[in-house]
């Protein structure tokens, strides 16, 4: 007969003095600690505790949960999750001169995990922060590329990181030309963002994904659909 787990409800880590537990941390956030406690939509799957390892900028979190293997029996595991919000993304197109506009920014994560200079080309993006998403993406592109947008596109919403990483990222494509331009771009510089536009012919920025000065797994998935959805029609 096959083993089940404690009958004992979800905990969470309840520590007053853990800043963003039951005291506000550095961005006056409280209940770090309730986030997936109350999962059931699963049946083979109980959360049993979760335990707010880092209360940084995002949240690290390491939750103890009950699984239930395909023969049956439950087993204890332990997951962390980053929890850094959700994103969206967008690839601004112009069919008629053939190009996309994307940017170009330093990436220290990337950096310091063999890019040769930490400069990734990569379409406007940027989290929700509380938003929806089309308002997001709206802002995003105004402040990295200086556009003001027309009708947006939804096209995916995609895991980008699903074992580790629990944001979901809402991909858009959008038509652009340089009248768009209403704005200086650039990100925003109280946040140490410098962001370069750059407008790209279409053919070549496929070619730059398959050379690799295209890395970015957003920017290629949405250069790929182009090829297959926008492009090759037009």
């Amino acid at each position: 007969m096959a083993s089940t787990p404690h009958d004992d409800s979800a905990t969470a880590s309840t520590d007053a003095a853990s800043p963003g537990v039951l005291t506000p941390d550095s961005r006056g956030r409280t209940g770090l600690h309730l986030t997936g406690a109350d999962l059931d939509r699963n049946p083979d799957v109980r959360v049993r505790n979760v335990e707010v390892v880092s209360d940084g900028w995002h949240v690290l979190r390491r939750t103890t949960l009950d699984y239930r293997g395909r023969d049956g029996a439950w087993a204890t595991q332990q997951r962390e999750t980053y929890d850094r919000g959700n994103g969206a993304t967008i690839l601004l197109y112009d069919l008629e001169a053939r190009t996309v506009l994307l940017t170009r920014q330093f990436r220290f994560p990337a950096y310091v995990n063999d890019h040769p200079d930490g400069m990734l080309i990569e379409t406007a993006a940027g989290l929700l922060d509380g938003d929806s998403p089309e308002t997001a993406i709206r802002r995003e592109v105004a402040e990295e590329l200086g556009v003001t947008v027309g009708p947006v596109r939804p096209v995916f919403e995609l895991y980008m990181s699903p074992g580790s990483v629990t944001e979901r990222v809402h991909f858009f494509v959008a038509p652009w030309t340089s009248a768009d331009v209403t704005g200086p771009g650039g990100g925003v510089a109280d946040e140490g963002e410098e962001i370069e536009a750059l407008t790209i012919p279409f053919d070549e920025a496929l070619r730059m994904t398959s050379d690799g000065r295209i890395a970015d797994g957003k920017t290629v998935i949405l250069l790929q659909w182009a090829a297959l959805n926008l492009f090759a029609a037009a």
